[in-house]
């Protein structure tokens, strides 16, 4: 028979005369950690890491944020933990998924109420605008435009050709995207969250995967925000009351070390 389906997870068999829907049995590869506000078990065969945001735009000092004078330097501190937590998860067959702002170069489906979010008077820098006096890579550049260097992950973290990208024009990645049906596809339970802005894209993006029945569980050192830091205590807060629990990428390795051993 012959297989039918875009991951082994999800495949069906079919010949002329029969359908075998049966999916193959995925064996549980439970890893143990530290987390709040209990400890947890999961199940890596079941989960994926969700990388979001973390491109030129929010996180370089030549792009969008620093040019309308945000400091960048905090966006850029899930860079290190990230560089060492994706390859050991990718090595273990946990999915990485980069969910970045990408929009379309007509913007045709940004609504005036988004992009007034970012251009509230209709004379700053908002979406889809050139980023002015942009030199080198950044030269041409659009605000988070799908496909330039202001919507590319920044540098510092590797991409390897197995991970999966997601482009999104919301705060959350869920929205008018395919996020949900590549997970489900993949037969993902269990979601790590990673990336910038905590309070604003990751915050968003979590809840609507706790929303949708999804385990959810927040890498805090792999997070940042540009934001005051009450808004980063409040959603660490919310994230643990109400929509999941909260790890670090130390927890995580020392888990994935213990496997080994």
């Amino acid at each position: 028979m012959t297989p039918l389906g875009s991951v082994p997870a999800n495949r069906w068999r079919v010949s002329r005369e029969t359908v075998d829907m049966v999916r193959p049995p995925a064996t549980p590869r439970p890893l143990a950690a530290r987390a709040e506000p209990q400890n947890l078990v999961i199940d890596l065969a079941r989960t994926a890491i969700v990388v979001i945001d973390m491109q030129n735009d929010f996180c370089s000092p030549q792009g969008w944020l620093a040019h309308v004078g945000v400091d960048v330097t905090p966006a850029r501190t899930p860079i290190t933990p990230l560089a060492a937590l994706l390859p050991r998860l990718r090595s273990t067959g946990v999915p990485v998924l980069w969910v970045n702002w990408g929009n379309r170069p007509d913007r045709l489906n940004l609504s005036p109420s988004i992009l007034h979010v970012y251009d509230p008077t209709g004379e700053g820098l908002g979406l889809g605008d050139p980023l002015p006096g942009a030199a080198g890579p950044a030269a041409g550049a659009r605000v988070l435009e799908r496909d330039s260097w202001a919507a590319a992950i920044v540098d510092g973290l590797q991409v390897a050709p197995t991970d999966i990208h997601v482009a999104k024009y919301r705060m959350s990645g869920f929205w008018d995207t395919d996020l949900d049906s590549i997970l489900r596809n993949l037969r993902v339970t269990t979601l790590l969250f990673a990336g910038v802005n905590l309070d604003q894209g990751v915050m968003c993006t979590l809840q609507d995967a706790s929303f949708l029945g999804y385990d959810c569980i927040l890498v805090n050192d792999c997070c940042a925000t540009t934001s005051p830091s009450y808004c980063l205590e409040a959603t660490l807060y919310n994230v643990k009351q109400c929509f999941g629990f909260v790890t670090t990428s130390d927890h995580l390795l020392n888990g994935l070390k213990d496997r080994a051993t």
